[in-house]
């Protein structure tokens, strides 16, 4: 039962971690543009090479 001294900290820590890195990802931008990338895959330009 005492290891639960260690691990309950350990997860608050982990869990704001997480949260931090997600708040990050919203004010850099990360989720502005989500159908863009789904559509660059699908009309791509004609002129490529290689193609």
């Amino acid at each position: 039962m005492s290891i639960l001294i260690y691990l309950i900290p350990i997860s608050i820590v982990l869990g704001a971690v997480g949260l931090g890195a997600f708040l990050w990802s919203l004010k850099s931008g990360q989720y502005q543009d989500l159908d863009g990338a789904a559509e660059r895959v699908l009309f791509e330009d004609e002129d490529a090479p290689g193609v």
